[in-house]
């Protein structure tokens, strides 16, 4: 709980106010209810407390230095005046451009100026569905922490939507920083504790190989897979590309005379990715289309397949692997890999790794390996030596 004082608040007052090692609420002398939250991280809040007919609410009033103390008093006397009336004040009662306004520049100054068309959907998606429908209408001078932990806690169904609900909020709210729209320092989010979440991580073994092979082929051959999805999904398996980076291949990037083909819309960045004999002659086998510069050619004349999702569900389902997702291939492709000698740098650069970070959450496979290379040259030598 904080620790509660009384003095008169004033901006001089509040701007010498010194953050400690926990919230402190200051409360006015003057007006009974008002009162002034100090955090660690010294970002000053006004609030208003007060006893209603349904019992005792708290509500902010907006951050210190987006409004002076003369305006968060004069809005929280009208806020103390409708809580004790039994009215129910909208959340972010403070002043300026509310969390909306900040998400429409964020996406039209950062998101779309910065990041890939499927990132751009991403962000679109998580701050349409999560962020605001509960906080759009919050004032940005009146967003707190216990605004952000209620969203993160209504999502705790979804941890890994809560988490980046919370992770793009606070990404908006540095920018706001950014752009002079809040006082530097002031972003809540960090004050949430994310929730753990479980990377699941399934790998395919050779038996479950063969058997995505062989239903990859009896659904084409019934006519209900076609041979571009078809394809698709084998190079998944035979490159450990991404499921984007396949479908967004053009044939004027693929050079079977030179077994390689060049991915310009990489999650990395634009790179060369080589093709194994296998590989190419999957690539030889699929049908240009006239007037269609996509390799995994969709639908209609001139476009591309859009998403592997539907497909796959009836490949995985014919082979008896409905726990298996696409991205699991190519983290299959990078555990044989592993099997097969080939060390953790040399992984990084077949997937298309920029950090090395990334590539580690395969050292656990590494070390199996190792530990199996081991048993295996000791089993040999115990024949020679052991009775």
């Amino acid at each position: 709980m904080a620790r509660l004082e009384r003095k008169s608040l004033s901006n001089r007052v509040v701007g010498g106010l010194r953050a400690g090692d926990r919230d402190v609420i200051y409360w006015d002398r003057e007006l009974r209810g008002f009162g002034v939250r100090v955090y660690p991280n010294g970002v000053k809040t006004y609030l208003v407390q007060a006893r209603g007919p349904r019992g005792s609410k708290r509500m902010t009033v907006g951050r210190h230095g987006t409004i002076s103390a003369d305006e968060a008093r004069r809005l929280g006397t009208g806020l103390l005046a409708r809580i004790r009336a039994g009215e129910e004040p909208g959340a972010g009662a403070g002043t300026g451009p509310t969390v909306a306004d900040l998400a429409e520049r964020y996406l039209r100054e950062h998101v779309e100026v910065r990041c890939k068309p499927a990132t751009v959907t991403g962000y679109r998606q998580v701050i349409g569905k999560h962020i605001l429908p509960p906080l759009g209408k919050v004032a940005l001078s009146a967003l707190d922490r216990e605004q952000v932990a209620e969203l993160h806690y209504r999502l705790r169904k979804t941890p890994v939507a809560a988490n980046d609900a919370v992770g793009t909020l606070s990404r908006m709210l540095n920018w706001a920083e950014a752009w002079g729209l809040v006082p530097a320092g002031s972003n809540p989010c960090g004050f949430v504790t994310r929730y753990r979440t479980r990377r699941p991580e399934r790998f395919l073994t050779e038996e479950e190989f063969r058997r995505l092979g062989q239903a990859l082929d009896d659904l084409e051959a019934e006519g209900r897979l076609g041979v571009h999805a078809a394809a698709a999904i084998r190079l998944l398996m035979l490159t450990g590309c991404r499921s984007g980076e396949v479908l967004g291949l053009r044939w004027e990037d693929v050079a079977l005379e030179r077994n390689e083909v060049r991915l310009r819309e990489s999650k990395t960045g634009p790179r060369v990715v080589p093709l194994s004999p296998a590989a190419a002659r999957v690539l030889a086998g699929v049908p240009r289309l006239a007037g269609n510069p996509w390799v995994i050619a969709g639908r209609k004349p001139g476009e591309r397949l859009m998403q592997l999702a539907y497909y796959w569900y009836s490949v995985r389902e014919r082979a008896g692997l409905d726990d298996v997702r696409l991205h699991d291939l190519r983290h299959s492709f990078a555990s044989r890999a592993l099997a097969l000698g080939e060390d953790l740098a040399m992984i990084g650069k077949l997937l298309g790794h920029q950090k090395i970070q990334t590539t580690a959450r395969y050292a656990h496979l590494a070390r199996d390996s190792v530990k199996e290379a081991a048993t295996l040259v000791a089993d040999s030598i115990a024949g020679d030596i052991m009775p």
